[in-house]
């Protein structure tokens, strides 16, 4: 299920119906006297994600019936964009997100409606646990990222895409960096076109591409190396978070619900080899090239430790400092606390 919507950014009266709508989508319990009873019933629940490798958890989670297991009813809900699963999210017609939606998209939500949702889990990535790189065309000419001065260079769409790509254009010294937005799933195809030379892209795109022989990967990590100033900082790009609301009206199923997130994150960490396959049907990744897939490292909201929580606080300051976020969002404050 594909919901088109306009650009999160435009804070015009679709959003402001959303904000009005968010808390008044699932109505509290009836009560009848004697037949009155406390089991919690949610009913459907709707989790939206963003088609990335690095959504792997809800895929797994689905898949091998985690949630079955849990007599949890979720229905998963696939967006074209990070901005449409926040803007569904403060809607109230989604009572969560997979990993793999982008934690600057989410902050932004955050800042419009206050108090929206708690990370249950997030997805460190660096230069060893590859999620964001840059991609050129196989026998491109580009060697690195300062040569991509003059060059059409694309990113995925929202904020947070945008802001990190004209970034890491200037770190590398790329003077006035000129960046257009483009669905990531279209990266590869457009490369190979020559509609653009390079991209700020999300695996699985990369290794398709090279898989394909059309793209090679520039650089991996780009957001640790030019952002976070270490290859090897955990970048939080992405998170899997649950409606305050919800977890306030049904907080016994939503500890249910994260331990069965849980088990499915438990079994890319021990078994990855294993999982992969479980991004055919929800990415752009076909077949056998499942098994080239680089894994992205994850942390329930309970195994972050302080520094970590420092580097997610770090990104969140750059998103403020590029002026994408109106105003600090404090990281620690939307974890989720069981």
């Amino acid at each position: 299920m594909i919901i088109h919507r306009r650009h999160f950014l435009q804070l015009g009266a679709g959003v402001v119906l959303a904000i009005a709508a968010h808390g008044c989508t699932k109505p509290e319990a009836e009560t009848s006297g004697a037949n009155t009873t406390t089991a919690e019933d949610p009913g459907k629940i709707t989790i939206g994600f963003w088609p990335v490798a690095s959504g792997l958890p809800l895929f797994v989670a689905e898949k091998k019936g985690y949630f079955k297991d849990a007599a949890l009813n979720v229905e998963v809900a696939k967006f074209a964009s990070p901005n449409q699963v926040a803007e569904a999210l403060i809607a109230g017609r989604l009572q969560g997100t997979g990993n793999g939606v982008a934690s600057g998209v989410l902050g932004l939500s955050e800042i419009t409606s206050p108090g929206l949702f708690k990370i249950i889990a997030a997805n460190p990535s660096n230069v060893d646990y590859k999620l964001d790189q840059v991609i050129v065309a196989k026998n491109s000419s580009i060697q690195s990222i300062a040569d991509l001065k003059d060059k059409k260079f694309a990113t995925g769409p929202g904020a947070q895409n945008l802001a990190i790509a004209q970034a890491i254009l200037t770190a590398a010294g790329v003077t006035n960096p000129q960046v257009q937005q483009l669905e990531i799933r279209q990266h590869v195809a457009a490369i190979e076109a020559g509609q653009i030379d390079a991209a700020y892209t999300l695996e699985p795109t990369g290794t398709v591409g090279e898989l394909k022989g059309i793209t090679r990967t520039l650089e991996n990590g780009v957001v640790s190396k030019y952002i976070l100033g270490d290859p090897k900082a955990p970048w939080f790009g992405g998170a899997a978070v649950l409606s305050t609301q919800f977890i306030q009206q049904y907080p016994e199923t939503a500890k249910t619900y994260i331990e069965a997130y849980r088990r499915a994150v438990n079994d890319i960490k021990t078994n990855p080899d294993e999982v992969r396959q479980y991004l055919v049907g929800y990415t752009a990744i076909e077949g056998d090239l499942v098994e080239k897939v680089p894994m992205v490292d994850y942390r329930m909201y309970d195994e972050f430790t302080p520094e970590e929580v420092g580097q997610f606080q770090k990104f969140f300051d750059f998103m403020t400092e590029k002026k994408v976020f109106e105003k600090t969002v404090d990281v620690k404050g939307l974890l989720y606390a069981g």
